[in-house]
């Protein structure tokens, strides 16, 4: 493929990682801890959207925002985490747990490198070990330690493999995966997306997961997998910049705005 980004916000400012979402909200649910701390605490059925756009405007204020904006989310996140603890025999979790935070940022981090990969080729060494570094800021700017973050990608390849035979579900967690990939109560443009988003998570999906969340795949499935796949490679890079980073551009503007209104704590910003 040939093209090349040069780091970690060449690679985040994509709108087309937006397509490796559900992605990687399906791998965070299936750490039990994590499913059940968005089960019991987060709203999919009445704010579908909610997780998504928390999600992204974590990453775009820490990857592209100011050093304040950059600060003031990761406030809003932490005051959002404050409830996110177990009270009875549910599996054990506090949002502030630092290795729950590590699987959420390499889920983001794996998910969104994947998908790129499938468009555009393998980044050259380099690019991949500058992006990689650089990712660890979303796990570090709340309460990661960097020496918690692998070192080196090799070292995250053994970590995400070592992670990958812990994954499961049960049936609250299958039940917001269900939520979040055809839900009733969502924007008709999201309703209306939602057959693509279900093709697009299950298809990106380890096998294993895919299975876990009982979601649907056939060989028909994987050709109109491959072919939306060769579809995107063949327009999207084509697309100008400012389009493809449209996305980006929204959510920090909309950040910078509500920064200047409101307390950095004011807003909800769910990420783990």
């Amino acid at each position: 493929m040939g093209t090349h980004a040069p780091s970690l916000r060449g690679v985040a400012g994509e709108s087309l990682l937006i397509a490796a979402g559900g992605r990687a909200i399906l791998l965070q649910l299936a750490n039990p801890a994590i499913g059940h701390g968005v089960a019991d605490h987060s709203h999919f059925a009445a704010k579908p959207l909610a997780r998504l756009n928390g999600t992204l405007s974590y990453v775009y204020a820490t990857v592209f925002g100011e050093a304040d904006l950059a600060a003031a989310m990761a406030a809003r996140v932490n005051h959002a985490h404050v409830p996110v603890h177990s009270v009875g025999p549910t599996p054990k979790y506090n949002a502030f747990t630092p290795k729950l935070q590590l699987w959420v940022a390499a889920t983001l981090y794996e998910s969104a490198t994947h998908l790129h990969a499938l468009i555009y080729g393998p980044l050259d060494d380099d690019t991949a070990d500058a992006v990689y570094s650089e990712y660890a800021r979303l796990g570090t700017s709340l309460q990661v330690p960097p020496e918690l973050w692998p070192k080196d990608r090799t070292a995250f390849r053994q970590y995400w493999n070592e992670q990958l035979p812990l994954l499961t579900t049960d049936a609250a967690t299958r039940a917001v995966a269900h939520e979040l990939l055809h839900s009733r109560s969502a924007p008709f443009w999201y309703r209306a997306a939602l057959p693509l988003a279900r093709l697009m998570t299950a298809g990106l999906l380890p096998p294993r997961v895919r299975v876990l969340f009982e979601l649907p795949w056939s060989k028909r499935h994987e050709r109109r997998f491959d072919r939306v796949l060769g579809g995107i490679r063949l327009i999207y890079p084509r697309l100008p910049r400012a389009l493809r980073h449209w996305p980006k551009n929204h959510y920090l503007r909309v950040l910078r705005k509500s920064a200047l209104r409101e307390s950095p704590v004011a807003a909800p910003a769910p990420v783990v």
